[in-house]
């Protein structure tokens, strides 16, 4: 079995502070992808930068405090990819790579653009330089596994109020075409949707800091696995996991009847 975790941290210092890592050595995963570390090497402890049992692996942002990627994994990889090799996209810590014989797992973090237009726009311009690298995953004759935080809910019963939010980032028109497009056009399987197609909500996993959002459940799905079709229909079961809240997102795991 292959167990695989999406977590975005919202900053590794703090959901480390809030017994992230105790956490994880009871979740026996063989692959942890972080997003939203927030932090740079310096600021990085030595279990965090490899907690006990796990290889640690990082793509920083060059701006302090923001974004950032991680990749831990049971065994070392092959290869690493860090980056998509576009300066503005790199700058920002967004895309990690781990190779694996015919298995690559990617944490990927895409831009909100809910802090204005500027923000917007550039988070438009990664989904258009990005979905070019989906095909080419796609096409590539390899299992290949994408998590982290889309920054995209999909569909109506991916938020609550879904109707108050069809002007705001995250769930705007173009998005979920988008969004729609990388699923039926370029075949990447959403594994959460493909095990639970009607879960309204108990699939959330983020919710807002503003107005009792977490205690009333006032949350979106942004977070997903996305998988090449063969590896998809490998998934067994998903959870997302809210008893200890280590950021304002909840982790999500996967388990796969698969191998490294």
């Amino acid at each position: 079995m292959l167990r695989v975790i999406s977590a975005n941290l919202n900053g590794i210092r703090s959901a480390v502070s809030k017994g992230f890592l105790p956490w994880l050595e009871k979740q026996h995963a063989d692959f942890v992808c972080l997003q939203e570390l927030k932090a740079q090497t310096a600021d990085m402890t030595a279990e965090m930068l490899n907690p006990h049992g796990y290889y640690g692996y990082f793509h920083y942002a060059e701006k302090k405090g923001y974004s950032g990627v991680g990749l831990y994994a049971k065994h070392q990889p092959e290869r690493i990819v860090e980056g998509l090799g576009v300066a503005e996209i790199d700058a920002e810590g967004r895309y990690l790579e781990l190779v694996y014989g015919n298995l690559s797992v990617i944490s990927v973090y895409l831009p909100s653009g809910s802090s204005g237009e500027h923000r917007q726009t550039a988070k438009y311009a990664f989904m258009d330089y990005f979905y070019g690298h989906l095909a080419d995953l796609a096409n590539a004759d390899r299992e290949v596994l994408l998590c982290g935080d889309w920054n995209i809910a999909h569909q109506e019963i991916d938020l609550k109020n879904w109707k108050s939010n069809q002007k705001n980032s995250g769930f705007l028109p173009e998005e979920r075409a988008w969004l729609t497009r990388v699923f039926d056009e370029l075949g990447w399987v959403d594994v959460y949707r493909r095990l639970h197609p009607e879960t309204t909500g108990e699939a959330y996993t983020w919710w807002s800091n503003r107005g009792q959002a977490w205690a009333k459940n006032v949350g979106w799905r942004i977070d997903y696995q996305i998988a090449t079709p063969a590896l998809a229909a490998q998934a067994l079961s998903t959870s997302i996991y809210k008893d200890e809240r280590f950021s304002d997102h909840a982790p999500l795991t996967v388990d796969y009847d698969w191998k490294v």
